[in-house]
């Protein structure tokens, strides 16, 4: 089998850009179009079979084994294929065409994707921590829940020499739309690299680009709705329709003139929203404590633990507490840490509850009526019906509930009202649904075990 290697690479950099442009020779025929027609000449086609060769010793190459051998997939035609639950990391993908091909839950950390065509690839769950994605297209890639940690998604272009001995550009069909339009819902872009990059009508909602560089990207019509761009930096970006509702913006660089009102509905920017620990009377240590008194009273003596309406984002420590019963309604805890924290019967209707790591914590009877618990972690917590004194039952609601990308693992929901929640993209894995109330609630992308499956086809929704 004859592997095609691009070689003389001459690198032509230019800072103030970001822009860097590849020119390469390569043993390819000019005229070797693939059999789909799709017009990507230069490409050598590969069966799956031989692709699963190459990956095997890749594969043993990244874990030591003898005989393995980097893979060097770059200028290849691998459309359609699959590398499902793969490790491709360190794998060279340099000007292949990727489109439509199958990467769910695969291994690319620091894998070189220079200008790759990856229109409509799915990377559901990838993992691409410090990938080089310059100068790749990415309209209709699907990349929710991909961890992109340090990426590089700058602008990049990639020539090839043709047989006359001249320059043509690779996927030179391509127009700069095509760089846009990705779906990078909920995937993790911490410290990415996206100065210069053409993201024009992505979906990045609810992902979280902490640190991320952004400068002079163009950004029209991009969706940011709940991002998390803390100190990212987005100065001198083309922000022509962005929509920022419900991001956080602290610390982020960017100018909010060119942005429309509308559109930062519900931002979370430095100054908070409402009343914060300073405003507190009494400190929280004597709060909790305060709190503790009212519940193991049956509340005669003490003070109920009330904290709705105000915006503690970072500023409390209240994991592995008893805060049976508090009142948190409409308040903003975003990213607090409520591990192992007992909530038996609190108050968080429309609370602000993204980030917030649930994590075995006890939240029977819980109200969460209308809350905000995208990307909230509720791995192996307690949420089925409170049974009370005297035979007294205090149900969990998540009625109107936004659990998007929520990690629901390994969790009780026995009996939960999920009526009209939204459970898109969230992981409901290995918990107990049984008698929950999945009435109205909108399923797309919401990862299931069979069993889950056929609860909800029988009960709730047959199309599911």
């Amino acid at each position: 089998m004859r592997i095609l290697r691009s070689a003389a690479y001459r690198v032509h950099r230019t800072a103030s850009l970001g822009k860097i442009s590849h020119t390469g020779n390569l043993n390819t025929m000019e005229d070797n179009k693939d059999e789909n027609g799709s017009g990507e000449e230069s490409l050598r086609r590969l069966t799956q079979q031989e692709l699963e060769k190459i990956i095997k010793k890749h594969e043993d190459f990244t874990t030591g084994r003898k005989g393995g051998i980097r893979a060097n997939l770059s200028h290849y035609n691998l459309e359609g294929m699959s590398f499902v639950s793969k490790d491709l990391s360190d794998a060279d993908f340099t000007g292949s065409s990727l489109k439509e091909a199958d990467f769910s839950n695969t291994k690319l950390d620091r894998a070189i994707l220079y200008c790759v065509d990856l229109r409509g690839a799915n990377l559901l769950g990838a993992s691409l921590k410090n990938a080089d994605l310059r100068g790749a297209s990415l309209r209709g890639s699907n990349m929710i829940g991909a961890n992109m940690t340090g990426v590089d998604l700058r602008e990049g272009s990639l020539s090839t020499s043709t047989r006359e001995g001249g320059l043509k550009e690779a996927h030179e069909q391509l127009t700069i739309a095509d760089k846009g339009g990705a779906n990078l819902s909920g995937a993790n872009l911490n410290g990415a690299k996206m100065s210069g990059a053409v993201a024009v009508g992505s979906n990045f909602s609810d992902a979280t680009m902490k640190g991320a560089k952004i400068r002079k990207a163009s950004l029209r019509n991009a969706d940011f709705s709940g991002t998390n761009l803390e100190n990212a930096d987005m100065s001198e970006c083309d922000l022509e329709n962005v929509v920022l509702k419900g991001a956080v913006l602290t610390g982020t660089a960017i100018n909010l003139s060119e942005v429309k009102k509308e559109n930062l509905e519900g931002a979370l920017m430095s100054t908070p929203h409402g009343l914060t620990v300073k405003d507190m009377e009494t400190p929280v240590a004597e709060l909790l404590a305060l709190h503790k008194q009212w519940v193991e009273s049956n509340g005669k003596i003490g003070k109920q633990f009330d904290v709705s309406g105000y915006d503690l984002r970072g500023n409390i420590e209240l994991s592995h507490e008893c805060l049976i019963l508090m009142r948190a309604k409409g308040a903003i805890l975003y990213e607090l840490d409520l591990t192992k924290t007992q909530l038996q019967g609190a108050d968080f209707r429309e609370a602000d509850l993204r980030h917030v790591n649930f994590t075995n914590a006890d939240l029977r009877g819980a109200n969460f009526e209308k809350a905000q618990l995208r990307n909230a972690i509720l791995t192996g917590a307690k949420l089925q019906t409170l049974v009370l004194s005297e035979g007294h039952k205090m149900p969990t609601s998540m009625k109107g509930a936004s659990l998007r990308h929520a990690i629901m693992t390994k969790a009780v929901f026995r009996e939960v009202n999920f009526e009209g929640a939204d459970l898109m993209d969230a992981d409901l894995r290995g918990s107990d649904i049984t008698d929950a109330n999945f009435k109205g609630v909108m399923f797309e992308g919401l990862q299931t075990d069979p069993e889950q499956r056929e609860i909800i086809k029988k009960t709730f929704s047959p199309k599911y």
